[in-house]
């Protein structure tokens, strides 16, 4: 295994469907699953939730950020979630069909409203989170409701760990990473570690790495590393291939905030 700062763009092109054991050709699709909500940032920088003088919307939710990115970069890519069956919600589709997004997997819940999240970068460098969440309309996506046809299409299936915290929503994210693995698609998998939703430390760390094997691509911070290792120095590379490179996985990304990133394969070339 090896650890590189080179460009990659070789790499994924190399990441195929043959080598899945996928038997069918598909076009490049990226399907990525998961929450969908309002950021509220502050107008200004620097300041804690509680001192800001006042608040901007955003779009926000990890796996909805992806998708559009991919868009922009001129990919093909589709989103799989549920919103509430308010403004919010329906802005938010809104704003995936602007961008070239798929939208046609997102559900809207007449029931519970679409999530919200202050957050803000203090002036320790210290983030700070507040989630309305209690429950939101992403924590309630049916099995029944996931658009199965979707998936199967995907060439990488991408994927989060908020929608592993609660059911329904888990055992719907299971189910559709079982439907893409069997359809020979790529499973990308970015924790993005939100403690304050999770019920404990120990029941992040464990729902995290209770799909950690599944995945064929990963992308985590040295944040993350810390933390799934129980402190370990993320900055060590023994510790990144012993503890969290499994032998079927094609490719580890770890985030450098600033500096960018590294990433590790079983081989480079």
């Amino acid at each position: 295994m090896s650890k590189n700062k080179n460009p990659f763009s070789g790499f994924l092109s190399r990441l195929s469907m043959k080598e899945r054991g996928g038997s069918v050709e598909k076009s490049p699709l990226v399907v990525c699953f998961g929450e969908m909500l309002i950021d509220f940032v502050p107008t200004v920088s620097g300041v804690s939730l509680a001192e800001a003088p006042s608040f901007k919307k955003a779009a926000g939710g990890a796996p909805a950020n992806v998708a559009v990115c991919v868009a922009k970069l001129e990919g093909s890519s589709a989103f799989i979630g549920k919103v509430g069956k308010d403004e919010f919600g329906h802005m938010l589709s809104d704003m995936l069909e602007e961008n070239k997004v798929d939208n046609s997997g997102v559900r809207f819940d007449t029931d519970a409203r679409t999530a919200l999240a202050f957050i803000t970068l203090r002036e320790d460098g210290e983030r700070e989170f507040m989630f309305f969440r209690h429950p939101s309309a992403d924590m309630r996506l049916q099995e029944s409701e996931l658009d199965v046809n979707l998936v199967k299409k995907a060439t990488i299936f991408h994927y989060g760990s908020i929608s592993l915290i609660e059911e329904p929503c888990k055992s719907t994210q299971l189910a559709a990473m079982r439907i893409a693995k069997k359809s020979g698609s790529l499973l990308s998998y970015d924790p993005n570690l939100r403690l304050p939703l999770w019920p404990s430390e120990d029941a992040a760390r464990k729902g995290i790495m209770n799909v950690w094997d599944q995945a064929d691509i990963i992308k985590i911070s040295e944040e993350e590393i810390s933390f799934l290792t129980e402190g370990s120095n993320p900055n060590d590379d023994s510790v990144v291939l012993n503890k969290l490179f499994h032998p079927n996985l094609r490719l580890l990304l770890v985030s450098e905030g600033k500096e960018g990133c590294r990433y590790y394969t079983k081989v480079y070339s």
